[in-house]
C-alpha cells in the first residue's frame, strides 16, 4: 500500500455512542444551616478573588451537584485563588 492510497482510504463509519438518558432531578430546598454555609463559603471566595485579583472563575461540576451549592468546592476554588500569588513567587525566587 503506496502512501497515496493510504490518504484515499475510505474510513469505516463510527459505531453511534450510547449514553444514558439523563434525567433532571428535582432539586430540594437548602436547609437554613446549609444556606447559611453556602454564603459563608461565596463571601469567602469572594475575598479571595479580591485579594488577588482575579476575575472570573471557570470550573465544571462533577458528581452530579454543582459545585456552585457546594460550600467544600467553593471553598477549595478559594484556597486554590489565594495558592497561585505563593506559587509565582516560588517560581520566581528559584528562576
Amino acid at each position: 500500500m503506496g502512501l497515496r492510497s493510504l490518504f484515499r482510504r475510505k474510513r469505516a463509519a463510527a459505531a453511534p455512542a450510547r449514553t444514558a438518558p439523563v434525567t433532571p432531578t428535582p432539586e430540594e430546598p437548602l436547609s437554613p444551616e446549609a444556606l447559611e454555609e453556602i454564603e459563608a463559603a461565596w463571601a469567602d471566595l469572594e475575598e479571595a478573588a479580591k485579594e488577588s485579583g482575579v476575575k472570573g472563575i471557570h470550573a465544571c461540576s462533577r458528581g452530579g451537584q454543582p459545585w456552585q451549592k457546594d460550600p467544600a468546592a467553593v471553598r477549595t476554588i478559594a484556597a486554590a485563588i489565594r495558592a497561585l500569588p505563593e506559587a509565582a513567587e516560588e517560581r520566581a525566587e528559584s528562576s
